[in-house]
């Protein structure tokens, strides 16, 4: 099978320089959405049409070994096929896809291809209670003969509520030929695909439909508002599938998923949470509200409290994290953890029930187990240039305000006095400390704003 996505239009209603299908819903362009769909089908073409914006759209899918071909200038939706006819190969079908109509199920599209077979036309169909803009399918004694535009419509055909999609398959040899046929005489001035409907009952080909499981499957995007509206859509049926999956969400209205969130059972999942990438939550797993979640393995029984940023990060059973803490790459938590408030981890890995609760930056580390980290302490990794590592074994107590200074080495049991700045390797079992000697002065008398 061939599949052509249709992808070169201006969108002047988005009011954006970004060319229309490479705005973003869920987190991924509208045209990635249409990508990922066709592959779903096992193509031997892929070929994307594109034109408005130059070549943005081949350089933001250069790596997926897709086949472009450029429609300049664009001159309707059967021009646009047109340019794609050289990719294609005459002896499998074509179906046609467009670039900015995201949310079509896989489900559908075989639904169409099965009822087109190697030798019909088919064309997915709607029923609308307000077809205005929408082409209206023309049907004698059942059997749909042509699709008229709304702008070249009669009264009497825009009384019609089963309207064309823009999707069809069509056998590639008639395809070409009846490409060829087109003429632009009508109120656009430009080629539309649909008139391909009349030349194939012209020709005798059987022209068959199929219909969505669902009309937000056809629906296309025309501006921010559109886009904004499928969003919301596109969310609440994902909303839909992790309840019945026995996920609790305390508003399925207000969860935003921009990538694959895979969850347990029993995982609870508070307001206004973002999740970016890979995620994946364990079983009985709490992410409170407002936290924003990327390319994460939370395990069974986490504690994500609120505001909690999360990024390229592993969080092990049971831990408690937040509110308002952040992991960042390559921050590796066993279970038990202890990661509190305005506490940021990065690139380290934290061993069994280590605990740092408060104010602490811990960057490039490998903590043990049974670790203490007092409030206010950093790990020193970066000396402008570089960056080295600390390392802090198993039941050390890193005392309040305390400055690590990697390369360090912090040994088994061993205790750092608060506000120690530690250069050195501090032994194991002892307590290390370095502060300057506490002095009072007599006497002394505190300064006195002068009277002007």
């Amino acid at each position: 099978m061939n599949i052509v996505i249709l992808a070169a239009g201006m969108g002047k209603r988005m009011q954006s320089a970004l060319p229309k299908v490479l705005h973003p819903l869920a987190g991924k362009p509208l045209l990635g959405h249409v990508v990922d769909l066709g592959r779903s089908l096992a193509p031997s073409q892929l070929c994307v049409i594109y034109g408005h914006g130059g070549d943005a759209v081949p350089k933001a899918f250069a790596d997926q070994g897709l086949s472009f071909a450029l429609q300049e200038p664009q001159l309707g939706t059967g021009h646009a096929v047109m340019q794609a006819l050289p990719h294609l190969d005459d002896n499998a079908p074509t179906l046609v896809l467009y670039g900015d109509v995201p949310l079509t199920s896989t489900a559908t599209l075989q639904r169409l291809l099965q009822a087109a077979g190697q030798d019909k036309l088919g064309v997915l169909t709607v029923e609308l209670d307000n077809p205005t803009g929408y082409g209206r399918i023309v049907r004698e004694g059942g059997k749909i003969t042509r699709i008229v535009e709304q702008k070249d419509a009669s009264t009497a055909e825009l009384a019609i509520k089963e309207v064309n999609t823009g999707i069809i398959v069509a056998p590639t040899a008639r395809l070409r030929d009846w490409l060829s046929r087109l003429s632009n005489k009508n109120a656009q001035g430009e080629y539309y695909l649909t008139d391909v409907i009349a030349a194939a009952v012209a020709d005798g080909v059987e022209v068959v439909s199929a219909q969505p499981d669902d009309v937000a499957e056809t629906l296309g995007v025309n501006s921010k508002v559109q886009l904004a509206e499928l969003e919301r859509v596109h969310q609440l049926r994902i909303a839909r599938a992790l309840l019945e999956s026995g996920v609790t969400l305390a508003d399925p209205a207000r969860i935003d998923v921009r990538g694959a969130l895979n969850c347990a059972r029993d995982v609870s999942i508070d307001v206004n949470c973002v999740f970016e990438g890979e995620v994946s939550i364990g079983e009985g797993a709490t992410i409170g509200a407002h936290c924003v979640i990327r390319n994460a393995h939370i395990a069974a029984g986490a504690n994500i409290k609120p505001f909690t940023h999360i990024e390229d990060a592993v969080v092990g059973a049971k831990a408690q994290i937040g509110p308002y803490a952040r992991l960042r790459p390559g921050t590796e938590l066993a279970a038990d953890v202890h990661i509190g408030n305005f506490v940021e981890v990065k690139n380290s890995i934290v061993g069994l029930g280590s605990k740092a609760n408060h104010l602490a930056y811990v960057g490039d580390a490998d903590i043990g187990s049974g670790v203490n980290v007092g409030a206010g302490v950093i790990t020193c990794n970066y000396d402008g240039a570089n960056k080295f590592r600390t390392v802090i074994e198993d039941d050390a107590f890193i005392g309040s305000d305390s400055q690590l200074v990697a390369p360090v080495r912090v040994g088994k049991g061993a205790t750092i006095g608060a506000g120690t700045t530690l250069t050195k390797d501090a032994p194991a079992g002892q307590l290390t400390l370095s502060r300057a000697k506490q002095l009072s002065l007599a006497g002394w008398q505190r300064p006195v704003k002068i009277k002007k």
